[in-house]
Formats: structure tokens, C-alpha cells, sequence
């Protein structure tokens, strides 16, 4: 039922926003002479109407989104649209006698898009609250008792608004307290004939991975929806890669979006056009810095500091030098209290000011704006051995700014918080969410949490 009313709400967006496009075009601008009448948009709008709804179908558009992102599903819209207002003006430049007015669909694209981002907007945010109160649930099954499948029920347990509930679970031995267990994997028939859930989720150990093709067979035989959770799943990245010899399957353990030329080539393109715009924008600012650096305390105005970037390969990022000079300034972390920080280095390093000689690192192709914060060789040495997955951050260009950063995880904060976030960020990487990133930096990320001192 929601998904005919996704549907059918989206169909009388369309009609909707082509009178307004009218109306904002001729009525509210006032300088255009009505070629077309009304009638005629509302007919191409009519005729639109299913060519949109189709394009959204095969960008997913109306598949389940419990599982996905708002920002990832507006990324899927914006390309729909876009692909459906281009092939429209391919249509009427084919057929040059249809004057229709490139001003009224030009708004009625903007108006459209801008329906559909608001609409599922609401949209997730009524399915949120019905969810937690306890509605609009899929009731799921439990196959195994591994700690991926503890991960499973605690996540969707702490997380209501996915909308699924754990009716109980099957096993080896009972180990999940306040979870009904319906006994040992081979009663899972069984317990899909008296139950009827929605979804099994296997996620069994690996001593009993061998119990999966009777798992497929029972829920196949009852049809019932199967996921199965790997037991090599936290080693997985949260969008695998699948490449195919002959019928068989091949997973990519780490295969990211930029690499992808073309995503590459974007991002690559962002970085040069946006660092060239913040050097000249904040050259008034770093001519302030560095005349209060030289004024502060004896030494250079830029500190260069040796760091590991993309690739494993080292690179002199640049700072405003906020401490005195000193011996450990290639080895010691900078902390909240910091007696080597200068009374002007302190107020740099709170506004994020001693950040801005980073531009050049990003012009020159050494950083990015948004990316994995690096780390001195030092560190990378000590956590590469200490912290799983540490080296992965290493595969995409450093940033000035990262998707840990704006969630408060600076300075001297948890090394596997910053990872977990470094690699969310790389594996779902898309240019709206380095653009995300950038705003939250310019809305919550620029003042640090360090005092004055």
C-alpha cells in the first residue's frame, strides 16, 4: 500500500507542478508571451507522467528504502530527473514546432524535484515515528548465534526506525537472553510453517556454515525472503563488488567508488575549482595568521609536517605553526592541554584558521577537501598493527575536512571511531556527500572543542 501511494503521490507532483511552473512563468515573472496554451503543458504533463515513473522504477526508486539513506535515495532522484528533463528537450528540439516555453520547464524541473526530495522527506519521517511506535514492522527470523547475528539483533533492536522486529531465533544453543529461541537450525521448517515471518536472517559460525543449503532449501520450500550475514561479514565492505568467470562469482573485498575514473575525474575537478576559490577567499585571513605566528613566538610561519597519504606515499602538509618549535613535534599528538601551544597558536588551531595553508596541499594534488584526515608516519607505523583496518583509509586522497570530523571525532579522540567513520565515508563516496560534508564542516566543524590555552 505505501509503495502505490510513493507511487501515486509522485504522479501528482508532476501534475501539479506544471501549472505552478505556468503560473510562476507568465503570471509571477511577467515578461513572457504565452506561445502554447495551457492545455497543451498539462497534455505533455500527462504524457510525462508514466516516462518518469518508469525512470524511477529502474533507478530504485520505489524499491523498500529501509535499508537506505535519504541522502543516498535524493542522489538516485536528482539523476532521474535530470535524465527525464534532458530526454524532454531532446523531444521538443526533434520536433521544432512544439514552442513550448524552455523557462516554464526549466522551473517546472526545479519545482518537480524539488516536490519529490520534500515528499520523501515526510515521507521517511511519518514511516519513523509509526515505527517506533511499534507499526510498519517486517517480522524477521534469526538463523545462528555468531556475533554477527548478536550485531543483527542489537542493531535493529537500538534502530526502530528500520522497521524490523526479531520474533526469535533458531541455534545450536540459546544464548540470546530475552530473544524466544524455537530450538536448533534443523527445526527452521518447522518453525516458518507456525510463525510466517517476513525475512530470515542467516548468520551462522563458521563451524556451521555447512548448515546453509538446508537453510536456502526450508526457506525456499515456505517463501520466505533469505539474507545471509557472512561470518567473514565485518572483514566485507558495506557495498561489495561482484565481478563474474564463468558463473562464478567473485567478491571484491575493497573495490570504492573512486575507482571509478570518472568519479576520479569529479572529485579531482571539485578540489582544483574549490581550492582555487577558498585560497583567494581566505587570503585575508592567512595574511592575519601568519603575521601572528611571526609576532607570537620565534621560528618559521609554516609548519611543514611529513604525512601519509594516498597510496602509502609521504607528503609536507602545511599549517600555520601553532607551537613553539620543538623536538617532538614529529612524533608528539597534540592534546586539549598543550604547553607547547602559543597563546595566538591557540586561538589558530580553535577557529581552524591553521588549517587554511592546506589549500595549497589540495591545488597541488596532495589532499583533497574531503577525505581521511593523514597521520604522520609515526602513528601509521604504531596503528596499522593496533587498529583493524587502519590501512584502508590509505586507498583515497587525504582531506582537509572528513566525514569524522564533522561527527566531533578530532584531535585526541577514539582511533577506531575515526576508521569506522573514514570507512563509511570511502565506501559510500559520492560528490552530494563530499558536498554534505563541506557544509557541515562550514555549520558545525570549523570552531574546534580545544580552550584557549
Amino acid at each position: 500500500m505505501l509503495n502505490y501511494l510513493n507511487i501515486l503521490l509522485d504522479g501528482l507532483i508532476l501534475l501539479l507542478a506544471m501549472p505552478m511552473s505556468f503560473v510562476i512563468r507568465f503570471f509571477v515573472l511577467r515578461d513572457g508571451i504565452i506561445n502554447v496554451p495551457f492545455s497543451h503543458y498539462m497534455i505533455l504533463t500527462a504524457a510525462l507522467v508514466p516516462v518518469y515513473l518508469v525512470t524511477f522504477a529502474a533507478f530504485g526508486l520505489y524499491e523498500s528504502f529501509r535499508k537506505k539513506r535519504l541522502y543516498q535515495e535524493l542522489g538516485r532522484l536528482f539523476w532521474a530527473c535530470s535524465l527525464d528533463f534532458v530526454l524532454l528537450q531532446t523531444f521538443l528540439f526533434l520536433f521544432k514546432e512544439m514552442h513550448f516555453s524552455r523557462g516554464t520547464l526549466f522551473i517546472f524541473y526545479f519545482l518537480s524535484l524539488l516536490g519529490f526530495a520534500c515528499k520523501r522527506f515526510i515521507l521517511r519521517s511519518l514511516l519513523r515515528y509509526y515505527r517506533q511506535q511499534g507499526y510498519n514492522q517486517k517480522h524477521v527470523i534469526l538463523v545462528g548465534d555468531s556475533m554477527m547475528a548478536r550485531r543483527y539483533w542489537e542493531t535493529v533492536q537500538s534502530d526502530r526506525e528500520l522497521g524490523y522486529q526479531v520474533d526469535g531465533y533458531v541455534a545450536s544453543h540459546s544464548v540470546f537472553p530475552g530473544l524466544t529461541y524455537y530450538g536448533s537450525v534443523e527445526a527452521l521448517g518447522h518453525v516458518l510453517e507456525r510463525r510466517h515471518p517476513d525475512e530470515v536472517v542467516a548468520a551462522l559460525p563458521a563451524e556451521e556454515f555447512q548448515a546453509t543449503p538446508s537453510i536456502i532449501e526450508a526457506c525456499e520450500k515456505a517463501g520466505v525472503k533469505l539474507s545471509i550475514i557472512p561470518f567473514y561479514a565485518e572483514y566485507m565492505p558495506s557495498n561489495p563488488q561482484f565481478d563474474d568467470i564463468d558463473g562464478i562469482p567473485l567478491m571484491n573485498i575493497r573495490r570504492i567508488p573512486l575507482d571509478n575514473w570518472m568519479n576520479a575525474f569529479a572529485k579531482r575537478l571539485m578540489d582544483i575549482c574549490g581550492s582555487l576559490v577558498l585560497i583567494v577567499l581566505s587570503s585575508p585571513i592567512m595574511l592575519f595568521a601568519a603575521i601572528g605566528v611571526k609576532l607570537s613566538s620565534p621560528g618559521p610561519v609554516i609548519f611543514k609536517q611529513v604525512r601519509v597519504g594516498r597510496n602509502k606515499k609521504k607528503f609536507n602538509m602545511y599549517k600555520f605553526r601553532s607551537m613553539r618549535v620543538n623536538a617532538s613535534q614529529d612524533t608528539g599528538w597534540s592534546r586539549v592541554h598543550d604547553d607547547r601551544k602559543t597563546a595566538f597558536g591557540a586561538f589558530i588551531r580553535k577557529c581552524s584558521i591553521d588549517e587554511l595553508p592546506q589549500f595549497f596541499n589540495v591545488l597541488k594534488g596532495d589532499m583533497s577537501l574531503v577525505g581521511p584526515r593523514p597521520e604522520v608516519p609515526y602513528y601509521v607505523e604504531q596503528f596499522k598493527e593496533e587498529v583493524p583496518l587502519y590501512m584502508v583509509k590509505h586507498q583515497v586522497r587525504p582531506g582537509i575536512t572528513g566525514w569524522a570530523q564533522v561527527n566531533g571525532l578530532r584531535g585526541d579522540t577514539s582511533i577506531e571511531d575515526r576508521i569506522r567513520h573514514d570507512i563509511f565515508y570511502i565506501e559510500n563516496w559520492t560528490l552530494l556527500f563530499d558536498i554534505k560534508i563541506l557544509f557541515m564542516t562550514l555549520f558545525r566543524g570549523i570552531i574546534n572543542q580545544e580552550k584557549l590555552h
